[in-house]
């Protein structure tokens, strides 16, 4: 059974890949603000100046790196080089840096901090995320896949494919395995919408609160109030399109 399938399964993307869960929840692997002091020897006088600041910390990038925690320079430069995992990790940076002063700190964003980041912002990253994918990915992009399907995060985690179809003859679905599992290059097989990935280790709150943002009030949505129409499991569609997960079959559970 489905259930039994998609309950049983612990490793996402979203479980490890966290921006709204606890620290103690984050892997090595995944990007976040830690306090590093420096300290200036002042002359002639004989003691020293403390100063403190957020820095990137990742296996990936070097720590002797200066980044800006307000700038968009290295998510443009990550998207222009269509290096799109790292273009990834810098999004959930500057989400958690725009977040304000408790998220740096914590080192997570809360979903009812997502307010807190302006409009100008959030389209910025948006923007850039469209700009370098030929318009396939970026929150807007998902904003408008979800309202397609009706605010339904289960067919919209379908639809722009963080879950994947299992080899079995019952139709099943599985949460995919961050970070292997997951489509870092943009070509015709990846889904519209894959990209940024945002963590739902505690729920749908946070991508809800992102995609519901006044950011993207007022966007042309095309076929915005045209629900995609699907079908039950077992009603004999040879069609290969995508079908809901009838009753019993799939219970949504985000909390893993």
């Amino acid at each position: 059974m489905a259930t039994n399938s998609l309950q049983s399964h612990h490793h996402s993307l979203l479980r490890l890949h966290p921006i709204d869960s606890p620290p103690t929840t984050l892997p090595t692997s995944s990007l976040f603000l830690k306090p590093t002091t420096t300290t200036t020897t002042a002359t002639p006088l004989s003691h020293s100046l403390s100063s403190t600041a957020f820095s990137l910390i990742s296996p990936t990038t070097p720590s002797t790196t200066q980044t800006d925690p307000l700038s968009f320079d290295l998510l443009h430069h990550h998207l222009s080089s269509q290096d799109f995992r790292q273009a990834d990790e810098e999004t959930r940076r500057l989400l958690i840096a725009l977040a304000g002063d408790q998220a740096r700190k914590r080192g997570y964003v809360f979903f009812s901090e997502v307010q807190f980041i302006s409009p100008t912002d959030l389209q910025s990253i948006d923007g850039l995320w469209r700009a370098h994918s030929d318009g396939r990915f970026g929150y807007s992009v998902q904003r408008k896949i979800w309202k397609r399907v009706n605010k339904d995060f289960t067919r919209f985690f379908m639809k722009v494919g963080w879950m994947k179809k299992l080899d079995t003859e019952m139709e099943q679905y599985n949460y995919r395995a961050f970070p292997n599992e997951f489509i870092w290059e943009l070509n015709e097989e990846t889904p519209e919408g894959h990209l940024p990935l945002t963590n739902a280790l505690r729920g749908t709150q946070l991508l809800n609160s992102v995609l519901s943002h006044p950011a993207f009030d007022g966007a042309k949505e095309d076929g915005e109030g045209e629900e995609e129409v699907f079908e039950e499991i077992g009603s004999g569609n040879s069609s290969g399109g995508l079908k809901t997960l009838g009753k019993g079959v799939f219970k949504s559970d985000y909390s893993f």
